[in-house]
């Protein structure tokens, strides 16, 4: 009879330098895993208390600008998208155009008119969208904004920049036209102080007779991201 083979022997192959570095490999993967598992899980309750965040702000009662927001001092980011109301009179004449935006599966311009307060301060207000001029050159159809005094209703937005859009700004763009709606880029430009972020309308008062398209309700469910064209 052939002699019965001890456990040591059967198993002598786990110690070779191949099945050795198996090993190393293995322990160092489980770690891995482990830690990938629990930044996953962190990146979902970030996403979930943004979220909850975002639905909480939108369905609160609108509010003074005022009460949220100063000269000089910065927007709060957990002030995004909340309900606000600010009267003034539209600076048409510092009107610009907000390139790459699209809605509806369509590319076009947000059209950003400042609007001048009673006290000499202006915030910008994202009045809605229009669809692109028939060739990259034309200019889009834009209704004018209304004159006079009008109270608006909007949600508060901060101010973009290239890290929180993804979008790069760049310079030699047609007159009027801006790549980022940036309170401090386009404050430099104008003769009285802006305050931080904007306010993308909802609505106003008096009505205007024409406007462009609303910009929709940021989808929660989807993490309310930025609509763009990339």
């Amino acid at each position: 009879m052939g002699t019965v083979p001890n456990l040591g022997s059967v198993y002598r192959f786990l110690l070779t330098p191949r099945w050795l570095a198996l090993h190393v490999v293995v322990l160092l993967v489980i770690p891995a895993f482990v830690f990938l598992g629990r930044w996953q899980f962190g990146r979902y309750e970030e996403r979930s208390s943004s979220s909850h965040q975002t639905t909480a702000n939108m369905s609160a009662a609108p509010v003074p600008l005022g009460s949220l927001v100063s000269p000089g001092t910065p927007m709060r980011a957990n002030d995004r998208y909340r309900p606000v109301t600010v009267t003034g009179t539209f600076d048409a004449g510092a009107q610009l155009l907000v390139r790459r935006r699209t809605q509806d599966t369509k590319v076009g311009f947000y059209v950003l008119t400042p609007l001048r307060t009673a006290d000499g301060t202006g915030v910008l207000v994202n009045r809605g969208w229009v669809k692109a001029g028939a060739t990259a050159d034309a200019p889009p159809e834009v209704p004018p904004p209304s004159t006079g005094e009008v109270t608006v209703t909007g949600r508060l937005q901060t101010s973009e920049t290239e890290d929180s859009t993804g979008i790069r700004n760049r310079p030699g763009l047609p007159p009027g036209q801006v790549l980022l709606i940036n309170t401090e880029s386009i404050g430099r430009g104008l003769p009285y102080r802006l305050l931080d972020g904007y306010v993308e309308l909802i609505g106003q008062t008096p009505k205007a007779q024409a406007a462009p398209a609303p910009v929709p309700a940021p989808d929660v469910e989807r993490g309310g991201g930025l609509n763009r064209a990339v």
